[in-house]
Protein backbone atom coordinates (compact mmCIF):
# COMPACT_ATOMS: atom_id res chain seq x y z
CA UNK A 1 0.00 0.00 0.00
CA UNK A 2 1.58 3.42 -1.24
CA UNK A 3 2.23 5.53 1.87
CA UNK A 4 -0.40 7.89 3.11
CA UNK A 5 0.75 11.97 2.59
CA UNK A 6 -1.33 14.63 2.35
CA UNK A 7 -3.57 15.68 -0.55
CA UNK A 8 -2.31 17.11 -3.83
CA UNK A 9 -1.55 21.25 -3.11
CA UNK A 10 -1.98 22.46 -6.85
CA UNK A 11 -5.66 20.58 -6.89
CA UNK A 12 -6.46 21.79 -3.53
CA UNK A 13 -5.61 25.73 -4.34
CA UNK A 14 -6.58 25.95 -8.09
CA UNK A 15 -10.24 24.47 -7.24
CA UNK A 16 -10.44 27.04 -4.35
CA UNK A 17 -9.27 29.94 -7.11
CA UNK A 18 -11.91 28.50 -9.42
CA UNK A 19 -14.03 29.06 -6.74
CA UNK A 20 -13.56 32.51 -5.48
CA UNK A 21 -12.95 33.40 -9.40
CA UNK A 22 -16.58 31.93 -9.82
CA UNK A 23 -18.27 34.30 -7.00
CA UNK A 24 -16.51 37.29 -8.24
CA UNK A 25 -17.81 36.31 -11.60
CA UNK A 26 -21.26 35.68 -10.83
CA UNK A 27 -21.97 39.26 -8.44
CA UNK A 28 -20.34 41.22 -11.84
CA UNK A 29 -22.47 39.38 -14.46
CA UNK A 30 -25.67 39.39 -12.20
CA UNK A 31 -25.80 42.83 -10.39
CA UNK A 32 -27.65 44.88 -12.88
CA UNK A 33 -30.42 41.50 -13.42
CA UNK A 34 -30.57 41.21 -9.55
CA UNK A 35 -31.37 44.70 -9.30
CA UNK A 36 -33.57 44.74 -11.77
CA UNK A 37 -35.57 41.87 -11.17
CA UNK A 38 -35.36 41.23 -6.88
CA UNK A 39 -34.17 44.73 -6.11
CA UNK A 40 -30.77 43.74 -4.78
CA UNK A 41 -27.82 43.49 -6.81
CA UNK A 42 -26.71 40.43 -4.18
CA UNK A 43 -29.09 37.69 -4.99
CA UNK A 44 -27.54 35.68 -7.33
CA UNK A 45 -24.19 36.32 -5.17
CA UNK A 46 -25.62 35.46 -1.69
CA UNK A 47 -27.17 32.48 -2.91
CA UNK A 48 -24.24 31.27 -4.77
CA UNK A 49 -22.03 32.37 -1.84
CA UNK A 50 -24.13 30.16 0.37
CA UNK A 51 -23.94 26.73 -1.69
CA UNK A 52 -20.18 27.69 -2.54
CA UNK A 53 -19.90 27.51 1.67
CA UNK A 54 -21.75 24.03 1.34
CA UNK A 55 -19.49 22.98 -1.03
CA UNK A 56 -16.30 23.48 0.33
CA UNK A 57 -17.84 22.04 3.89
CA UNK A 58 -18.91 18.55 1.69
CA UNK A 59 -15.11 18.85 0.29
CA UNK A 60 -13.36 18.74 3.50
CA UNK A 61 -16.18 15.82 4.43
CA UNK A 62 -15.42 13.66 0.93
CA UNK A 63 -11.28 14.77 1.22
CA UNK A 64 -11.41 13.12 4.37
CA UNK A 65 -13.69 9.88 3.78
CA UNK A 66 -11.30 7.24 2.85
CA UNK A 67 -12.04 6.34 -0.96
CA UNK A 68 -12.36 2.47 -0.11
CA UNK A 69 -15.42 3.11 1.46
CA UNK A 70 -16.73 3.80 -1.91
CA UNK A 71 -15.91 0.65 -3.19
CA UNK A 72 -18.73 -1.26 -1.73
CA UNK A 73 -21.73 -3.15 -3.91
CA UNK A 74 -23.99 -1.49 -1.41
CA UNK A 75 -23.20 1.92 -1.66
CA UNK A 76 -23.08 2.02 -5.59
CA UNK A 77 -26.31 0.48 -5.67
CA UNK A 78 -27.76 2.54 -3.56
CA UNK A 79 -26.34 5.82 -5.33
CA UNK A 80 -27.56 4.99 -8.62
CA UNK A 81 -31.20 4.05 -7.27
CA UNK A 82 -31.18 7.72 -5.90
CA UNK A 83 -30.22 9.24 -8.98
CA UNK A 84 -32.48 7.37 -10.81
CA UNK A 85 -35.31 7.95 -8.74
CA UNK A 86 -34.48 11.98 -8.69
CA UNK A 87 -34.23 11.99 -12.31
CA UNK A 88 -37.60 10.54 -12.24
CA UNK A 89 -39.45 12.76 -9.88
CA UNK A 90 -38.20 15.65 -12.19
CA UNK A 91 -41.01 14.49 -14.57
CA UNK A 92 -43.75 15.21 -11.75
CA UNK A 93 -42.69 18.84 -10.93
CA UNK A 94 -43.35 21.68 -13.10
CA UNK A 95 -41.16 22.73 -16.14
CA UNK A 96 -39.72 25.54 -17.22
CA UNK A 97 -38.90 27.03 -20.58
CA UNK A 98 -40.46 23.59 -21.74
CA UNK A 99 -38.24 21.71 -19.84
CA UNK A 100 -37.96 19.73 -16.64
CA UNK A 101 -34.76 19.37 -14.81
CA UNK A 102 -35.13 20.84 -11.46
CA UNK A 103 -36.43 19.66 -8.26
CA UNK A 104 -37.93 22.44 -6.32
CA UNK A 105 -39.02 23.52 -2.79
CA UNK A 106 -41.31 26.29 -2.72
CA UNK A 107 -39.70 29.65 -3.96
CA UNK A 108 -36.44 29.38 -2.36
CA UNK A 109 -34.62 25.92 -3.09
CA UNK A 110 -34.18 24.19 -6.13
CA UNK A 111 -32.37 20.75 -6.86
CA UNK A 112 -30.82 19.92 -10.39
CA UNK A 113 -30.86 15.98 -10.25
CA UNK A 114 -28.63 15.93 -13.51
CA UNK A 115 -25.51 16.97 -11.87
CA UNK A 116 -25.46 13.95 -9.52
CA UNK A 117 -25.26 11.60 -11.84
CA UNK A 118 -22.13 12.77 -13.28
CA UNK A 119 -20.41 11.72 -10.02
CA UNK A 120 -22.75 8.36 -10.05
CA UNK A 121 -21.34 7.38 -12.92
CA UNK A 122 -17.59 8.07 -12.36
CA UNK A 123 -18.23 5.81 -9.21
CA UNK A 124 -20.23 2.70 -10.57
CA UNK A 125 -18.33 2.80 -14.01
CA UNK A 126 -14.74 2.38 -11.13
CA UNK A 127 -16.55 -0.05 -9.35
CA UNK A 128 -17.85 -2.20 -11.62
CA UNK A 129 -14.46 -2.35 -14.03
CA UNK A 130 -11.91 -2.23 -11.57
CA UNK A 131 -12.32 -6.17 -11.08
CA UNK A 132 -12.67 -6.59 -14.67
CA UNK A 133 -9.61 -5.04 -16.48
CA UNK A 134 -8.38 -8.76 -17.63
CA UNK A 135 -12.19 -9.14 -19.40
CA UNK A 136 -12.40 -6.33 -21.45
CA UNK A 137 -12.62 -8.63 -24.45
CA UNK A 138 -15.34 -9.68 -23.10
CA UNK A 139 -18.62 -7.48 -24.66
CA UNK A 140 -21.45 -9.34 -22.92
CA UNK A 141 -20.44 -9.91 -19.33
CA UNK A 142 -18.22 -6.72 -18.93
CA UNK A 143 -18.72 -3.96 -21.56
CA UNK A 144 -22.60 -4.59 -21.54
CA UNK A 145 -23.26 -4.21 -18.06
CA UNK A 146 -21.07 -1.16 -17.76
CA UNK A 147 -23.10 0.55 -20.78
CA UNK A 148 -26.39 -0.19 -19.94
CA UNK A 149 -26.52 1.97 -16.25
CA UNK A 150 -24.87 4.57 -18.41
CA UNK A 151 -27.39 5.01 -20.84
CA UNK A 152 -30.29 4.54 -18.20
CA UNK A 153 -29.30 7.73 -16.86
CA UNK A 154 -28.12 9.18 -20.31
CA UNK A 155 -31.63 8.55 -21.04
CA UNK A 156 -33.16 9.62 -18.42
CA UNK A 157 -31.04 13.22 -18.68
CA UNK A 158 -31.86 13.24 -22.72
CA UNK A 159 -35.54 13.20 -21.60
CA UNK A 160 -35.72 16.24 -19.47
CA UNK A 161 -34.35 17.12 -22.54
CA UNK A 162 -30.67 18.33 -21.77
CA UNK A 163 -28.39 17.07 -24.29
CA UNK A 164 -25.56 18.78 -23.16
CA UNK A 165 -25.06 16.93 -20.03
CA UNK A 166 -25.68 13.85 -21.49
CA UNK A 167 -23.32 14.11 -23.68
CA UNK A 168 -20.94 14.68 -20.87
CA UNK A 169 -21.93 11.58 -19.32
CA UNK A 170 -21.52 9.66 -23.11
CA UNK A 171 -17.95 10.83 -23.17
CA UNK A 172 -16.84 10.38 -19.71
CA UNK A 173 -18.30 6.40 -20.19
CA UNK A 174 -16.19 6.27 -23.54
CA UNK A 175 -13.29 7.15 -22.23
CA UNK A 176 -13.60 5.50 -18.64
CA UNK A 177 -13.74 2.37 -20.82
CA UNK A 178 -11.22 2.93 -22.88
CA UNK A 179 -8.88 3.51 -19.97
CA UNK A 180 -10.07 -0.14 -18.83
CA UNK A 181 -8.65 -1.36 -21.82
CA UNK A 182 -11.37 -1.74 -23.83
CA UNK A 183 -10.93 -2.54 -27.33
CA UNK A 184 -11.40 0.16 -30.11
CA UNK A 185 -13.81 -1.47 -32.31
CA UNK A 186 -16.18 -1.51 -29.36
CA UNK A 187 -15.89 2.38 -28.83
CA UNK A 188 -16.05 2.94 -32.85
CA UNK A 189 -18.90 0.56 -32.81
CA UNK A 190 -20.56 2.53 -29.98
CA UNK A 191 -20.46 5.59 -32.12
CA UNK A 192 -21.70 4.53 -35.16
CA UNK A 193 -24.50 3.53 -33.12
CA UNK A 194 -24.95 6.74 -31.11
CA UNK A 195 -24.40 9.14 -34.08
CA UNK A 196 -27.55 8.41 -35.72
CA UNK A 197 -29.61 9.23 -32.54
CA UNK A 198 -27.76 12.30 -31.93
CA UNK A 199 -28.87 13.37 -35.82
CA UNK A 200 -32.11 12.90 -34.83
CA UNK A 201 -32.07 14.71 -31.50
CA UNK A 202 -30.24 17.75 -33.13
CA UNK A 203 -32.16 17.48 -36.32
CA UNK A 204 -35.71 16.64 -35.61
CA UNK A 205 -36.29 18.92 -32.52
CA UNK A 206 -37.36 22.07 -34.33
CA UNK A 207 -35.27 24.45 -31.69
CA UNK A 208 -32.23 21.72 -32.10
CA UNK A 209 -31.62 21.94 -35.83
CA UNK A 210 -32.53 26.23 -35.70
CA UNK A 211 -29.41 26.10 -33.52
CA UNK A 212 -27.37 24.07 -35.73
CA UNK A 213 -28.83 26.18 -38.32
CA UNK A 214 -27.71 29.11 -36.86
CA UNK A 215 -24.11 27.27 -35.61
CA UNK A 216 -23.58 26.86 -39.32
CA UNK A 217 -24.33 30.44 -40.30
CA UNK A 218 -24.22 32.42 -36.92
CA UNK A 219 -26.06 35.83 -39.57
CA UNK A 220 -28.59 33.93 -40.71
CA UNK A 221 -30.97 34.36 -38.01
CA UNK A 222 -29.20 37.37 -35.49
CA UNK A 223 -32.70 38.16 -33.52
CA UNK A 224 -34.20 34.83 -33.21
CA UNK A 225 -31.86 31.62 -32.89
CA UNK A 226 -28.78 32.94 -33.36
CA UNK A 227 -29.45 35.68 -30.92
CA UNK A 228 -27.63 33.78 -27.91
CA UNK A 229 -24.12 33.11 -30.10
CA UNK A 230 -23.94 36.33 -31.84
CA UNK A 231 -24.04 38.34 -28.18
CA UNK A 232 -21.45 35.82 -27.05
CA UNK A 233 -19.19 36.57 -30.05
CA UNK A 234 -19.83 40.55 -29.32
CA UNK A 235 -19.04 40.13 -25.87
CA UNK A 236 -15.57 38.16 -26.25
CA UNK A 237 -13.83 39.78 -29.48
CA UNK A 238 -14.66 43.30 -27.95
CA UNK A 239 -12.87 42.62 -24.75
CA UNK A 240 -9.56 42.42 -26.30
CA UNK A 241 -6.31 41.43 -24.67
CA UNK A 242 -6.85 43.23 -21.24
CA UNK A 243 -11.09 43.21 -20.97
CA UNK A 244 -13.20 46.45 -20.20
CA UNK A 245 -12.52 45.48 -16.50
CA UNK A 246 -13.96 44.23 -13.80
CA UNK A 247 -18.13 45.13 -13.28
CA UNK A 248 -17.65 47.05 -16.84
CA UNK A 249 -19.20 44.35 -18.98
CA UNK A 250 -21.53 45.60 -21.51
CA UNK A 251 -23.06 42.71 -22.80
CA UNK A 252 -24.61 41.61 -19.63
CA UNK A 253 -26.58 44.66 -19.67
CA UNK A 254 -29.81 42.80 -20.79
CA UNK A 255 -27.63 41.87 -24.26
CA UNK A 256 -26.36 39.11 -23.42
CA UNK A 257 -28.88 36.09 -21.96
CA UNK A 258 -27.83 33.76 -19.05
CA UNK A 259 -24.67 35.95 -18.36
CA UNK A 260 -24.26 34.69 -15.14
CA UNK A 261 -25.07 31.10 -16.08
CA UNK A 262 -24.18 29.21 -19.16
CA UNK A 263 -22.78 32.60 -21.13
CA UNK A 264 -20.74 33.21 -17.86
CA UNK A 265 -17.47 32.84 -19.83
CA UNK A 266 -18.35 35.57 -22.47
CA UNK A 267 -18.62 38.21 -19.84
CA UNK A 268 -15.19 37.23 -18.38
CA UNK A 269 -13.72 37.30 -22.16
CA UNK A 270 -15.12 40.95 -22.14
CA UNK A 271 -14.68 42.34 -18.99
CA UNK A 272 -11.16 40.62 -17.83
CA UNK A 273 -10.17 40.24 -22.08
CA UNK A 274 -7.87 37.20 -23.39
CA UNK A 275 -5.68 37.12 -20.25
CA UNK A 276 -8.04 36.67 -17.83
CA UNK A 277 -9.62 34.35 -19.91
CA UNK A 278 -6.71 32.46 -20.72
CA UNK A 279 -6.25 32.57 -17.26
CA UNK A 280 -9.30 30.67 -16.64
CA UNK A 281 -8.73 28.18 -18.90
CA UNK A 282 -4.98 27.49 -17.43
CA UNK A 283 -6.68 27.09 -14.47
CA UNK A 284 -8.49 23.89 -15.91
CA UNK A 285 -5.55 22.88 -17.78
CA UNK A 286 -3.84 22.71 -14.15
CA UNK A 287 -6.66 20.99 -12.89
CA UNK A 288 -6.46 18.53 -15.75
CA UNK A 289 -2.88 17.38 -15.33
CA UNK A 290 -2.66 17.31 -11.71
CA UNK A 291 -5.99 14.78 -12.08
CA UNK A 292 -4.26 12.93 -14.67
CA UNK A 293 -0.94 12.83 -13.10
CA UNK A 294 -2.36 11.49 -10.05
CA UNK A 295 -4.43 8.26 -12.27
CA UNK A 296 -1.23 7.37 -13.63
CA UNK A 297 0.42 7.28 -10.34
CA UNK A 298 -2.13 5.69 -8.06
CA UNK A 299 -1.81 1.86 -7.86
CA UNK A 300 -5.54 0.84 -7.35
CA UNK A 301 -7.48 -0.01 -9.89
CA UNK A 302 -11.00 1.46 -8.31
CA UNK A 303 -8.71 4.60 -7.30
CA UNK A 304 -7.39 4.88 -10.98
CA UNK A 305 -10.81 4.66 -12.86
CA UNK A 306 -12.62 7.12 -10.24
CA UNK A 307 -9.94 9.29 -10.57
CA UNK A 308 -10.38 9.61 -14.36
CA UNK A 309 -13.84 9.45 -14.40
CA UNK A 310 -14.39 12.51 -11.48
CA UNK A 311 -11.25 14.64 -13.68
CA UNK A 312 -12.66 13.99 -17.35
CA UNK A 313 -16.07 14.74 -16.33
CA UNK A 314 -14.67 18.49 -15.24
CA UNK A 315 -12.56 19.24 -18.28
CA UNK A 316 -14.98 17.60 -20.53
CA UNK A 317 -18.00 19.75 -19.35
CA UNK A 318 -15.46 23.13 -19.29
CA UNK A 319 -14.49 22.21 -23.02
CA UNK A 320 -18.04 21.93 -23.96
CA UNK A 321 -19.22 25.14 -21.96
CA UNK A 322 -15.93 27.19 -23.48
CA UNK A 323 -16.35 25.68 -27.09
CA UNK A 324 -20.37 26.81 -26.83
CA UNK A 325 -19.42 30.74 -25.64
CA UNK A 326 -16.99 30.53 -28.89
CA UNK A 327 -19.06 29.20 -31.29
CA UNK A 328 -16.77 26.05 -31.67
CA UNK A 329 -20.00 24.10 -30.76
CA UNK A 330 -23.61 24.50 -31.24
CA UNK A 331 -25.86 26.55 -28.44
CA UNK A 332 -26.79 24.12 -25.61
CA UNK A 333 -27.04 24.66 -21.88
CA UNK A 334 -24.25 23.77 -19.80
CA UNK A 335 -22.75 25.31 -16.96
CA UNK A 336 -18.73 26.61 -16.49
CA UNK A 337 -17.11 23.80 -13.42
CA UNK A 338 -17.12 26.35 -10.43
CA UNK A 339 -17.95 29.41 -12.26
CA UNK A 340 -21.21 29.72 -13.64
CA UNK A 341 -24.21 30.32 -10.93
CA UNK A 342 -25.33 27.41 -10.07
CA UNK A 343 -25.55 25.31 -6.70
CA UNK A 344 -26.31 22.04 -7.01
CA UNK A 345 -22.92 22.13 -9.74
CA UNK A 346 -21.09 23.76 -7.89
CA UNK A 347 -21.93 21.25 -4.68
CA UNK A 348 -21.73 18.26 -6.30
CA UNK A 349 -18.79 19.71 -8.35
CA UNK A 350 -16.76 20.18 -4.67
CA UNK A 351 -17.66 17.38 -3.38
CA UNK A 352 -16.18 15.13 -6.28
CA UNK A 353 -13.05 17.41 -5.79
CA UNK A 354 -12.71 16.31 -2.16
CA UNK A 355 -12.81 12.55 -3.51
CA UNK A 356 -9.94 13.19 -5.91
CA UNK A 357 -8.43 14.76 -3.12
CA UNK A 358 -8.29 11.96 -0.90
CA UNK A 359 -7.21 9.92 -3.66
CA UNK A 360 -4.35 11.81 -4.03
CA UNK A 361 -3.26 10.90 -0.59
CA UNK A 362 -2.60 7.55 -1.58
CA UNK A 363 0.42 8.90 -3.79
CA UNK A 364 4.11 8.49 -2.79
Amino acid sequence: MARRVGVDKWLFFVTLTLVVMGLAMVFSASAVVAEARYGSPYTFLGKQAIWAFLGVIAMFVTMRIDYRRYNSPLFIRTLFGLSVVLLLVVFAMPGSHATHRWIRFGGFFTFQPSEITKPTLALYLAWFLHTRLHAMRDFRNTILPALIPALILTGLVVKEPDLGTALVLFATTCLVLVLAGMEWKYLLGALAFVAPVIAGLLLLVPWRRARMMVFLNPEADPQGAGFHINQSLIAVGTGGWTGRGYMEGVQKLFYLPEPHTDFIFANIAEELGFLGAAFLVCLFVILGWRGLRAVFLLQDPFARLLAFGITITILIQAFFNISVVIALLPTKGIPLPFISSGGTSLCIMLASMGILLNLTREID
